[in-house]
């Protein structure tokens, strides 16, 4: 808990800060936080708050390497590009973001675009609501305060949120209505581990423009069905 809560914030924290924002105790806060520095995850800082280091992204691109999510993702990304034409992403996350560890580029003209590294909230975009929406209870909390508003359309409120997260789970992937990039919406469902953490997404990303009727659905089936594939690889492996 207090090395992710370090890892999800811009500033370091303090003991006091930290223990009031988990529930626990300074002592037990300050404890853990001598094994992580001295482990090498967290760095102490002058006015004696702390900060995550590198290590922890270092692990967790190990993680992902490990796993090779990349290629157990590949086919359903190449059915997901033939199918629909249009952008498709595979997203982990990271804190309060995901970061776009593949893509396939759309051949439309007009299209959506986002860097292989790029990050996005996790809150704004169809990978990141896939994955939030079973991840919500934990970090539900974390995110108060920090929905920050992208578009006219971002949701900047836990209660719509809260609505939000219980739609997705209900439907079994998640939309976002252009609240990252204006006018541009997407589509994602999540890829989980056999104990059913979400390990990533994949998603479809498409200008409204180019959008027909029907496409809603059948995007959304589509991405569940793509994400559904992949977990049913990671669970035999």
């Amino acid at each position: 808990m207090i090395l992710e809560a370090l890892a999800a914030s811009h500033d370091s924290k303090g003991v006091s800060e930290l223990a009031r924002e988990l529930n626990l105790t300074k002592s037990n806060v300050f404890r853990l936080l001598q094994s992580l520095l001295a482990l090498g995850y967290v760095r102490s800082m002058e006015d004696k708050t702390y900060r995550a280091t590198l290590k922890v992204w270092q692990v967790g691109r190990a993680i992902v390497d490990n796993v090779d999510l990349r290629e157990m993702a590949t086919q359903a990304m190449q059915d997901l590009s033939a199918q629909t034409h249009e952008t498709i992403y595979l997203a982990v996350p990271d804190g309060l973001n995901v970061i776009y560890i593949d893509k396939i580029d759309s051949a439309q003209s007009i299209r959506s675009w986002n860097p292989i590294g790029g990050s996005a909230p996790i809150y704004c975009v169809g990978t990141g609501k896939a994955i939030l929406a079973l991840r919500y209870q934990r970090l539900r909390e974390r995110l108060s305060g920090h929905l920050r508003k992208y578009t006219e359309r971002t949701i900047t409120s836990l209660r719509e949120l809260d609505a939000e997260m219980s739609r997705t789970r209900a439907r079994g992937y998640a939309i976002d209505n252009g609240e990252f990039r204006d006018r541009i919406k997407s589509y994602g469902a999540a890829i989980c581990l056999p104990d059913g953490r979400p390990v990533g997404a994949i998603g479809i990303s498409v200008p409204e423009t180019n959008m027909k009727p029907r496409d809603e659905e059948r995007f959304g089936a589509l991405v569940r069905d793509a994400a559904l594939d992949v977990t049913l690889k990671l669970s035999d492996n």
